[in-house]
């Protein structure tokens, strides 16, 4: 089912921070670098994630890599034969079980690079990414920069109006602040 080429010692490496953060930029780099040493991969991205485009995974300066959309993060373990390198995007909108399909490729000898949000629009663990970051071996938290003073940003602050967990949208629906911001932010709107 797994790699057969795979090396022996898999691992799972977590990209997460708040949007405009560089997680997919930085997903990108990684797996391009893998291609570049010749290493076979596998890019996955949830379908609910189709901002802008419904097959590659895009980075918000616009750079892209081909992917497969799946709906349930267990499918990816039915795609992955032969693959030494599996790239995920968008993990926060997948289950719970994303964790133990990470496990599994990682237990196979695959090296599994996944980027996602780690806390949502209220500042809370968001999905599956904190029990991923907690079994990787390798997490990066990257940052944006608060659009309202300049300081590293970590905070996704949402300007719609909406109480929905998942609203997908860019700059005109979020916007990246630091703590002391999106703390001044939240107690604005109440």
């Amino acid at each position: 089912m797994f790699s057969e080429i795979a090396k022996k010692s898999g691992c799972i490496e977590v990209i997460c921070g708040s949007m405009f953060s560089g997680k997919t930029e930085e997903l990108i780099r990684r797996i391009k670098r893998a291609q570049f040493a010749n290493q076979t991969i596998r890019i996955f991205k949830p379908t609910v994630d189709s901002r802008y485009s419904e097959e590659d995974v895009v980075s918000h300066d616009a750079h892209s890599i081909s992917s497969v959309p799946v709906d349930d993060a267990a499918k990816m373990l039915e795609l992955v034969e032969n693959v030494q390198v599996v790239g995920i995007d968008e993990a926060q909108f997948f289950g719970s079980n994303l964790v133990e399909v990470c496990q599994k490729l990682a237990n196979s000898g695959i090296r599994v690079i996944v980027a996602g949000l780690d806390t949502d629009y209220k500042g809370k663990p968001f999905g599956p990414i904190p029990a991923l970051m907690a079994v990787a071996e390798d997490v990066q938290k990257v940052h944006a920069i608060c659009v309202k003073c300049g300081a590293l940003a970590n905070h996704s602050h949402r300007l719609s109006s909406s109480k929905k967990l998942v609203v997908l949208g860019e700059k005109d629906i979020y916007e990246p602040l630091c703590r002391q911001c999106y703390n001044k932010a939240i107690a604005e709107e109440q």
